[in-house]
């Protein structure tokens, strides 16, 4: 590094570097989501068999019409997994994080110090539902989308062109397309609103211009049906927020736990966004308006959508944040150079920190530490059992697990995995039932011939299993060290 861009390196650029090394730390995790798995075994038979129409991977619905909405990002992720194993999945989504993250920065207001503090606390609040699925993709591709709406209010930069071929591409990598029009019709109809009451604003949006979002909204619309599942696409999001299920028994679609610390974050960037807005004396903006509280209600209803709301919510706090600052003139201006011994201590600073996020990275990615957790979450041990023993099918297995093991297993056709999409509400809700031990398990099991059950240890078919003669216990064996699971073969008479 020459003499003049060292002393360029000042300590506003040292932090913003240091806040994107941190975050892209943050972002990379171990991949324990079950729902990783099927996604990469999906990947995998697109590739190597042709376009999914129908499933091929349970027993229970095998042939039923399936509407693949993450064929893209799945052939993705199969290509990362095969080529760098659970580290490339873990970069997968630091990259793809840290990515959308940057496009906030961009939108956001103030120093760099200001944009770094509301940064930190938008990646904090996202972070806790950022995983190797396609849904990474949703999360870049609607901080892109937002950024370019930013473009055209703030900065009065016509990029709308580029929507409908960035909605075309979401609409083949997954179904979270739908946020995409949410943030659409959010926006026309906050501009409308802004032209109704606030007409001439330094930021409201023209009519013709408005005019113009709904165009383009259409347009984007239509160009949905360029995907290998038509216009059934269109109709996904729909369907699934349908499922009653989702809500009885998925954690990421149930409201936020706020006895839990991980979502803390998203109360501090809730009540901090709303304080901004109500100290500043910056007229608050009914765009900006109808997107936090949407997306903060949707948060409210599912947790999953808290990402989104740290998308939204982030730029926005520190609009109003910046203004509170402006107004009692609190306001740092920014060092355009260092002297010399300030830069190079800035270089060494720099150095450390990235050397020490390497040591984190390489720390948590090595093969003990990606076996350990994944022995947490993931049936490991269970895997290797049955490809070693093979016993008998058709198998009944736990919800959690059904992704993993269709990967890790794909000679078992699996009763039921996370496409709740396809297995609908009466299937999930007797799946239920009969996982719990209720009512009605014999013959669930009897309907459908298993010999072979997966479930968690101590699940309520387990201990109903644990007392029937029918039923024998063939893993753990003394030998095996696993209180996560128990199998359990049919007695043969």
């Amino acid at each position: 590094m020459d003499f003049l861009r060292m002393r360029q390196l000042t300590i506003e650029r040292s932090m913003l570097i240091i806040v994107f090394v941190l975050l892209f730390t943050l972002a990379t995790r171990i991949p324990v989501d079950t729902d990783t798995w099927w996604h990469i075994r999906s990947g995998e038979y697109t590739l190597t068999q042709g376009m999914i129409y129908a499933d091929p991977f349970s027993f229970t619905v095998n042939g039923q019409p399936w509407v693949n909405h993450s064929w893209g990002s799945q052939i993705i992720l199969y290509t990362v997994w095969r080529l760098a194993g659970n580290v490339g999945l873990s970069l997968y989504t630091s990259v793809l994080a840290t990515a959308g993250m940057a496009f906030v920065y961009r939108m956001c207001a103030g120093n760099t110090y200001l944009r770094a503090f509301a940064l930190i606390i938008g990646a904090a609040a996202a972070s806790v539902f950022w995983s190797a699925r396609p849904q990474m993709f949703s999360f870049l591709l609607s901080a892109i989308l937002l950024y370019i709406l930013y473009l055209n209010k703030r900065q009065k930069i016509d990029r709308l062109w580029l929507i409908p071929p960035l909605m075309a591409l979401w609409g083949n990598l997954h179904a979270g397309f739908s946020i995409g029009f949410i943030l659409l019709f959010g926006s026309i109809a906050g501009e409308v609103l802004n032209n109704i009451f606030n007409r001439g604003g330094e930021e409201v949006v023209p009519v013709s211009v408005v005019r113009k979002m709904v165009l383009v909204t259409l347009v984007s619309i239509a160009v949905m049906v360029i995907n290998p599942n038509t216009i059934q696409i269109l109709a996904l999001p729909f369907q699934t927020v349908s499922i009653g299920a989702l809500q009885n028994f998925i954690q990421e679609w149930n409201s936020p736990d706020f006895h839990g610390r991980q979502t803390w974050p998203f109360v501090f960037l809730l009540l901090g966004t709303f304080g901004a807005v109500g100290a500043s004396n910056k007229r608050l903006d009914w765009t900006d308006f109808l997107l936090v509280s949407g997306t903060a209600f949707l948060s409210l209803l599912a947790g999953r959508n808290i990402a989104t709301f740290a998308i939204v919510a982030t730029p926005v706090f520190t609009y109003h944040l910046d203004a509170i600052l402006s107004e009692r003139g609190w306001v740092l201006n920014p060092v355009r150079r260092v002297s010399a011994v300030m830069a190079r201590l800035n270089v060494v600073l720099l150095s450390a920190i990235i050397l020490g996020a390497f040591v984190v990275i390489v720390g948590v990615l090595n093969a003990k530490s990606v076996r350990e957790a994944q022995e947490q979450y993931l049936p490991l041990r269970v895997t290797e059992f049955l490809n070693a023993e093979q016993p008998a099918g058709p198998m009944f297995n736990s919800y959690n697990w059904g992704g993993y093991l269709m990967f890790a297993v794909p000679q078992y056709p699996v009763f039921v995995d996370g496409r709740t999409d396809l297995y609908g509400d009466a299937f999930l809700t007797r799946w239920l039932q009969t996982a719990t031990g209720g009512d009605g398990w014999r013959e669930t099991l009897d309907e459908y011939g298993i010999n072979l059950v997966v479930v968690e240890n101590g699940s309520g078919l387990a201990r109903q299993l644990a007392t029937d003669s029918g039923w024998r216990l063939i893993y753990p064996r003394p030998e095996d060290e696993d209180e996560q699971a128990v199998v359990f073969a049919r007695e043969v008479n």
